[in-house]
């Protein structure tokens, strides 16, 4: 347990130098902002944390005109997803099992009458 706490230490201490090294003098000294808390977005910017604040679409039209055309890429579906959309559907809720008793009760009804 020692050598754990030791890496996780070590650890902490080679990212509080790798973000001291990239933002500089920018951070703020009046805080020690390596405890774990977690900032707003109006705090990052106070201790130097971040450049600004602002979307994906603003920042890059500042950055690069107001031509700048960004395409949403859809998520990949997987041959798993693809093949039996009805779990690729339901994968999220985690009631696989209820909705697919409810199909096969379904389908056992309309079987007796031939369907």
């Amino acid at each position: 347990m020692d050598r754990l706490k030791a890496i996780q230490r070590d650890m902490h201490e080679s990212f509080k130098e790798l973000v001291r090294s990239r933002r500089g003098a920018r951070l703020s000294t009046e805080k020690d902002l390596f405890t774990g808390d977690v900032f707003t977005g109006r705090m990052a910017l106070k201790y130097g944390l971040i450049d600004g604040i602002g979307d994906l679409r603003g920042v890059m039209r500042s950055r690069f005109g107001d031509k700048v055309r960004l395409r949403l890429i859809p998520a990949r579906r997987g041959w798993f997803q693809m093949r039996l959309p009805f779990f690729a559907r339901h994968r999220e809720t985690g009631e696989v099992a209820a909705d697919l008793m409810a199909l096969l009760e379904e389908r056992f009804a309309w079987s007796r009458f031939g369907l």
